[in-house]
């Protein structure tokens, strides 16, 4: 044996060199798309029995009482041929009632809107492959994924839809999803959704939302409003976000933590320009922690939107994020806060602060 293999046997190991999103180009075909229409991860387990009111807000325990009387009148085979909650039972009831036939909970972020959103899916008498779940985002990818009738035709045999993040951004999603909607209504769906605004407002301070009042209007008769008050649950009784770490720190416990990525932030945010938003639940498969470096405020409104969407899909999977460079509450820009899509944004910043506080128990130490 030579003296330079013996040597080689006795040096430590390196670590093994951590993974990199802006690596990653994934093709997600339409049927994954449709199978993967279900609550995600992070609420697997939610259901209403593990919602948590907030004693000073009434709403929130209304809430509660409501959706449970929403999931049993969706019992369907259950029906005695009498219309359930909201004109929801579907034994002999008209495909067209005169009334809302779905429910809208709306309320700042961080009031638990998806947890009882999720804990409605679970808690609905029927098989998963006949309800489905998923974001806004979600939902117009999938129309774009599989054309409008294939979507119809998917989706009509549904017995409850369930949307997280109801949003509108620009006319054209607003003409297709009210076209959508009226037509899963007319098939006997059930619709459930969440935003953080009022159906009667969505678009508002985005576009030119009264040259479309009428789809929106026709959005909103679909649905019931229950208003959430209360603060972020995340926020409660919680320390501060945790400072960004040193490039240095962020670099250690990438390549110590397996199944970590490691990205440079700016390259990141371009990176995500190149791959489209219905793909980053998949850009985020596998993934034990993503790790940034050299964090700063985004530079348009445009990479600030593809931030928000990553940051959902990674809070959805519950990912950690550790950084160093800016705080996240510096991520958008005092203009942006007080924009259309403020919502979004701080949104985001909720979550992903979230996210860091989930990554400090990752550090490794200097």
């Amino acid at each position: 044996m030579s003296s330079s293999t013996a040597a080689s046997r006795t040096e430590p190991i390196a670590d093994a060199a951590p993974l990199s999103l802006c690596a990653r180009e994934p093709h997600v075909p339409a049927d994954r798309l449709v199978a993967e229409m279900v609550p995600p991860p992070r609420f697997d387990s939610v259901r209403f029995s593990t919602y948590i009111p907030d004693s000073n807000q009434p709403s929130q325990s209304e809430a509660v009482r409501v959706l449970e009387g929403f999931a049993t009148g969706l019992g369907g085979a259950q029906s005695t041929g009498r219309r359930g909650f909201l004109g929801f039972g579907r034994s002999k009831a008209p495909k067209t009632p005169a009334g809302p036939r779905g429910v809208y909970l709306d309320g700042g972020y961080g009031v638990g809107k998806t947890h009882l959103l999720a804990s409605l899916w679970h808690a609905t008498p029927a098989e998963p492959s006949l309800k489905a779940f998923g974001t806004f985002v979600e939902l117009t990818n999938l129309v774009g994924a599989l054309g409008f009738q294939q979507t119809v035709q998917t989706l009509s045999g549904h017995r409850l839809l369930c949307i997280d993040e109801f949003e509108l951004d620009d006319p054209g999603d607003t003409v297709l999803v009210s076209t959508l909607l009226g037509k899963l209504v007319e098939a006997g769906v059930a619709l459930a959704a969440t935003s953080n605004t009022l159906p009667g407002k969505l678009g508002e301070g985005r576009f030119a939302a009264a040259d479309f009042l009428r789809e929106i209007q026709g959005l909103s008769a679909h649905f019931r409003t229950l208003r959430i008050d209360g603060e972020d649950y995340r926020h409660r009784g919680l320390p501060e976000a945790p400072a960004p770490y040193t490039d240095a720190q962020v670099t250690k416990t990438a390549y110590a933590t397996a199944g970590a990525s490691l990205d440079a932030f700016p390259e990141l945010l371009d990176h995500l320009a190149r791959v489209h938003p219905s793909r980053y639940g998949a850009l985020t498969d596998g993934l034990k922690a993503v790790c940034l470096t050299d964090v700063r405020p985004v530079p348009d409104q445009s990479t600030a939107l593809r931030l928000v969407v990553l940051a959902d899909r990674l809070y959805d999977r519950e990912v950690p994020v550790l950084a160093s460079g800016l705080p996240f509450d510096r991520l958008f820009s005092e203009e942006m806060l007080k924009g259309g899509y403020r919502k979004k944004y701080f949104r985001a910043i909720s979550r992903l602060t979230a996210l860091a506080r989930d990554a400090a128990s990752l550090v490794q130490d200097q």
